[in-house]
């Protein structure tokens, strides 16, 4: 991820009012990290939070995926859904509405040529990373494409 797509990924994470559990993990991580009181990361501001947040070298896989999974509800929607409009995949702005949909392998390059066009290459690329990373299954062809393979986030 970019700098400034991390700090979105946090500022999207501290405004997330499902994500409880995992902010108090972060806090607990911020805390460790920069040597605060638990106390005193909890009384920053969400601003704050999110730059500590943001600058962690590493997080746990769970925390990792609710961070990317919050980033591109907020701030990939429009990309989210002309990837699943041009697959065929119903969505509701960006979030698919069935959970057994397998997109068809010969649509995939034709979806991913469109958003390529459309949208910054490190935004499609972290958005495609994050399909294939968290349900291989399903999006495993993403990483059969030409200049496509999951790297981490």
């Amino acid at each position: 991820m970019t700098a400034e797509q991390k700090l979105v990924a946090a500022r999207a994470f501290w405004n997330e009012e499902q994500a409880t559990d995992d902010q108090i993990q972060a806090v607990m991580l911020i805390a460790q990290q920069k040597k605060f009181r638990a106390k005193t990361v909890i009384g920053l501001d969400d601003d704050r939070k999110a730059k500590h947040f943001a600058s962690l070298p590493t997080l746990p896989d769970a925390m990792a995926a609710r961070a990317l999974v919050v980033y591109h509800l907020t701030a990939q929607r429009e990309m989210m859904g002309a990837f699943l409009d041009a697959l065929g995949i119903s969505h509701e702005a960006g979030l698919i509405q069935d959970d057994a949909v397998k997109p068809e392998p010969d649509r995939i390059g034709a979806a991913v040529q469109l958003i390529s066009g459309k949208y910054p290459a490190e935004d499609v690329t972290l958005y495609l990373d994050t399909l294939l990373c968290q349900d291989p299954d399903t999006w495993g062809a993403l990483g059969d494409l030409p200049g496509q393979q999951a790297t981490s986030a």
